[in-house]
């Protein structure tokens, strides 16, 4: 079973390394300055659900800095799962809902709005995701990065609404 479960968070980790290429059309001026105006993030869905990422620096894959934005649609939340890097997430728009523990109970998740911040430690299990409206979030972390799902075997992400 642990063979598996290494197997599974190997296969995890690979896909998110493949999900989350430069994805932003940036403006680097001569003394390396990045600049990427709003609106011309390159979004992608990596998950099929809905939910679009842009990497607007570094690469999560790999050791460093990556900065990731999220466009949460509404009604729909990630399982249960740990990152083996902190994160750092602040909320850019909408409401964002968040949850810690092994119990998927989005009934209980406390609601995150524009401006909030938020850690999650390396390791620690969380879910999260929006309820009636959308979301934009922000996450600043140290790769390289990846999901390990508590349930492997079952859908990655549920609705809400």
């Amino acid at each position: 079973m642990k063979k598996i479960r290494t197997a599974l968070t190997i296969a995890g980790c690979a896909a998110v390394a493949m999900m989350f290429q430069p994805a932003a059309r940036a403006e680097t001026d001569a003394d390396g300055f990045i600049r990427i105006k709003q609106g011309e993030e390159q979004y992608k869905n990596p998950f099929g659900v809905g939910v679009e990422v842009a990497t607007l620096f570094g690469d999560p894959s790999k050791p460093g800095i990556y900065v990731l934005r999220i466009k949460w649609p509404p009604g729909i939340m990630s399982k249960p799962h740990k990152h083996p890097e902190d994160r750092h997430v602040v909320v850019l728009s909408g409401t964002w809902y968040t949850g810690t523990g092994e119990a998927f109970e989005p009934q209980k998740a406390i609601p995150l709005k524009t401006g909030a911040y938020m850690m999650h430690p390396n390791g620690k299990v969380h879910w999260d995701g929006t309820r009636e409206e959308g979301a934009i979030i922000q996450i600043t972390g140290y790769g390289p990065s990846g999901n390990a799902f508590s349930k492997p075997d079952e859908p990655q992400f549920g609705k809400t609404n």
